[in-house]
């Protein structure tokens, strides 16, 4: 993280600104994984994801592909949801794409499933690594295996409209906000008939666990075989304020916010909601949708640095199943330190680890992008260290939290019945990993 810091801080952003895949058609050994110059290579290439993401990777491909016409590049692209949907039933049939797009709440899984490669073969090789530092590398390590690179850095972020913030009388959420602060602007904004955010039943265990963090706590144990905290009074607190203000229309009630389809029928687009919290690399696509300015702040506190921390906004992994492994950890290469390729980016994926790539698009950057960049290098300098991929079964917990918070919500149990069920079935699920 210091590291991860040192690099941010010296490029000075802020003054200047979120299986049996590889259908070859040659003969190398799924060992090797690599062709010649010559040989032609059929890869499968999956990431989810906004329109304009699957628009600019569609063109990134076909950059790739004019410098290497020995290459095709298949896409198979999807939303969130469809996307782990689609790719559970391919890893279990060891049929999982060459190149994934992996997150780190299933990379622990999906690598120990031994579904992933380990990259650290092809690491200073195949995938350039100089101009990465060791927080970036170790951002899809696994135990000893690297089964992830990072694609970028992201930060969580309240990210608001500053002209309805008006509305309640604010000009400006101050950087040192506390939760009682967040509690009395959802009370003016009730008032005013708007809300603060959709709240945390979007994605409990993102913001549970920043509240956790910012207590010395964590949503799971180190080794990931339990919870990270011990004591259900901090799971009911938290919840608590979210039923209340859910209850007192400070925040968007989750059917509500389960009708939200896409950027258009966001609140905040609608101008229904103050903000939202949500990781820096998807203000870009909010403030496009809102096509007016926007700004962005770290999450409430006391002790927020404690809760903020950097971490991979996604990875690139290479499926072990792959008969091309080489040639695809060059593609993702291509996406980590290409110039051009990162053009087309533009910190969509998270602002790159790369300090050539970062100075390369400073020049690029509209106003809403530096914001971005200048974001994450005010965090770098206002968080504590990551810690590392979720578990595996964390997804279970997750979609646990998810319903329970849901319930809560609609009265259906108080947060004391909903803390005591989450510890002994979310444990009941980490407990798998006990050796």
């Amino acid at each position: 993280m210091r590291k991860m810091k040192y690099m941010l801080a010296s490029m000075m952003l802020v003054s200047s600104l979120a299986a049996c895949s590889g259908n070859s058609e040659t003969s190398s050994e799924p060992s090797e994984g690599k062709a010649s110059k010559d040989e032609k290579v059929t890869l499968r290439m999956a990431w989810w994801g906004s329109q304009p993401r699957h628009d600019y990777t569609l063109e990134i491909i076909e950059m790739y592909e004019e410098k290497n016409p020995n290459v095709k590049i298949e896409p198979e692209y999807a939303s969130w949801d469809d996307y782990w949907t689609k790719l559970a039933p391919q890893a279990a049939s060891n049929e999982l794409p060459d190149i994934i797009q992996m997150d780190l709440s299933y990379i622990t899984q999906y690598g120990n499933n031994n579904t992933l490669a380990d990259l650290e073969p092809f690491l200073g090789k195949e995938i350039d690594t100089k101009d990465l530092s060791q927080d970036i590398l170790d951002g899809g390590k696994v135990g000893d295996k690297y089964y992830g690179l990072n694609a970028g850095v992201n930060a969580l972020a309240y990210q608001y409209d500053p002209e309805l913030l008006k509305k309640i009388g604010m000009d400006k959420v101050p950087e040192t906000w506390t939760w009682e602060d967040y509690e009395e602007m959802g009370n003016k904004a009730a008032k005013a008939g708007l809300f603060i955010e959709n709240g945390p039943g979007t994605a409990p265990d993102v913001s549970f666990n920043y509240y956790l963090r910012t207590l010395g706590k964590r949503l799971y144990s180190e080794d990931g075989t339990t919870l990270g905290y011990e004591d259900d009074k901090l799971f009911i607190d938290f919840f608590k304020r979210y039923a209340d203000m859910v209850k007192g229309k400070e925040i968007q009630s989750p059917d509500a916010s389960a009708q939200v389809k896409g950027l258009e029928d966001d609140p905040v687009v609608k101008q229904q909601s103050i903000g939202l919290i949500q990781w820096s690399n998807q203000f870009i696509g909010i403030q496009q949708a809102a096509n007016r300015p926007l700004e962005m702040v770290g999450l409430p506190g006391p002790d927020a640095e404690k809760g903020l921390f950097l971490k991979p906004s996604m990875l690139w992994s290479v499926a072990e199943s792959s008969k091309n492994k080489a040639e695809a950890a060059k593609f993702i290469d291509f996406m980590t330190n290409d110039i051009e390729a990162n053009k087309l980016m533009l910190g969509d994926r998270g602002v790159p680890g790369s300090p050539k790539v970062q100075e390369a698009l400073l020049p690029l950057l509209t106003p809403e992008q530096k914001q971005v960049f200048n974001y994450v290098a005010w965090a770098g300098e206002n968080s504590t260290v990551y810690n590392g991929p979720d578990p595996i079964g964390a997804g279970e917990v997750i979609n646990l939290l998810k319903n329970l918070a849901d319930q809560i919500a609609f009265e259906k149990l108080t947060p004391k019945e909903a803390a005591k069920q989450f510890r002994q079935q979310a444990e009941s699920i980490l407990a798998q990993n006990k050796k």
